[in-house]
């Protein structure tokens, strides 16, 4: 994969005077990763992806014939997944779901509404009464407990905005319950606890807790469960760290007892991160290299505004250096030699770093800059307008390149 993309890079140089700025996304990559998650799954689980990681269509066209189907979170993100497929299975999550895109929903046949609120089940009742639209839903429910792992980003476990307090369930059941309510059904119960988990024994303990609650829900409330949403949350490691260890963890789950006892009952799963982050690619020419109180800076074209996940969770990104020839002026082409560089972008603002004090056998203007590890949350999260500077090109690997 690295000499494919360091040849079209040189490639780049050769047909063009405007400076490196591109995301390139091996599509092949992305397909044979979810192959062997698949492979190790047992067979009460399905995958789904969660397209907020990163929603580019030719990446969702990549992964229709793999997954189950697709997690959104907005009624955009919906309608794109539908440009691609009007009949692929949608589960549809988010805290703050309007009413059109709760309509939206029922008209586009989403297969799940998570509902995160008594008041948006409400609302999902209402809608679906008015329209005659019948719709499944999983309550979202957020634990009262303090067992969960603990990573930079949790949505459960703790006073959050996501999903239905765990003491509200009897209330929203006695809702779907309601006489008059012939729409809405219930189908189950998805959880979201937490973001970027990087212990697959931990994730593993996690998914038992809430087999064991819904267990509990299931003989109180006398529910007929067809699916269980485990969500998505496990870790792509960006520095020295290990990262999530899928068949570790899949392993794990074909052992549990909770999981073989699962009958007719589905497992979700919803990762985003995990399928597509070390399948992209961010590649930035260097531009100007200067020294400031005894500091050296590497200016890039691009940065944050293209990239924005190492400012937004305050890591060095990874990458490495792809050297190039091209020199087109008269005069020295600037370098530096064993030398610790911070990586800017080209933005007015001191924020826009993606790398500090990065050291550096050589390094040359004109060189690019591979920022490994670019595919979920990179381009999609950032705030490409700021200032006007051009978009990057967007590259894809596909089967045969």
């Amino acid at each position: 994969m690295s000499r494919q993309i360091e040849r079209w890079i040189h490639e780049w140089q050769d047909r063009s005077d405007e400076p490196v700025c591109a995301y390139v996304y091996d599509l092949e990559g992305i397909r044979n990763h979810v192959r062997k998650m698949l492979e190790s799954m047992p067979e009460q689980t399905r995958l789904f992806y969660a397209i907020k990681a990163n929603p580019d269509k030719r990446i969702i066209e990549a992964l229709l014939p793999l997954v189950k189907g697709f997690e959104v979170a907005s009624i955009g993100e919906l309608l794109l997944v539908r440009e691609v497929s009007e009949s692929v299975p949608i589960v549809f999550g988010g805290p703050g779901k309007k009413d059109i895109e709760l309509e939206t929903a029922l008209e586009k046949n989403v297969a799940y509404i998570h509902v995160e609120s008594l008041l948006e089940l409400r609302k999902i009742v209402m809608l679906a009464k008015e329209r005659k639209r019948h719709i499944h839903v999983l309550l979202r429910i957020n634990l009262r407990t303090n067992t969960l792992p603990q990573t930079k980003i949790a949505m459960g476990g703790r006073p959050s905005p996501f999903g239905l307090d765990e003491s509200f369930i009897e209330e929203a059941i006695a809702l779907l319950r309601e006489e008059g309510n012939h729409y809405v059904h219930f189908a189950g119960f998805h959880f979201h606890s937490l973001s970027n988990n990087l212990q697959a024994e931990l994730h593993a303990e996690m998914v038992e807790l809430y087999l064991r609650k819904v267990e509990e829900w299931k003989r109180s409330y006398e529910l007929d469960v067809q699916v269980i949403n485990a969500g998505g949350g496990f870790g792509v490691s960006y520095d020295d760290t290990p990262g999530f260890n899928w068949q570790r963890f899949t392993g794990l789950l074909a052992e549990s007892e909770a999981v073989r006892a699962l009958g007719g009952t589905r497992l979700f799963f919803e990762p985003g991160r995990f399928i597509v982050a070390d399948h992209g690619y961010y590649a930035a020419e260097v531009i100007d290299i200067k020294q400031s109180h005894d500091q050296w800076f590497a200016v890039i074209r691009g940065g944050t505004h293209h990239n924005r996940l190492p400012a937004s969770w305050g890591h060095n990104h990874p990458f490495r250096v792809v050297p190039t020839d091209r020199w087109p002026y008269s005069f020295a082409r600037p370098e530096i030699s064993h030398a610790s560089v911070t990586i800017v972008g080209e933005l007015c603002t001191p924020k826009d770093r993606l790398h500090t004090d990065a050291q550096l056998e050589s390094l040359r203007v004109g060189d690019v800059l591979l920022f490994e590890k670019s595919g979920a949350y990179c381009w999609t999260i950032s705030h490409h307008d700021f200032l006007g500077h051009p978009h990057p090109k967007f590259h894809y690997i596909t089967e045969g390149d």
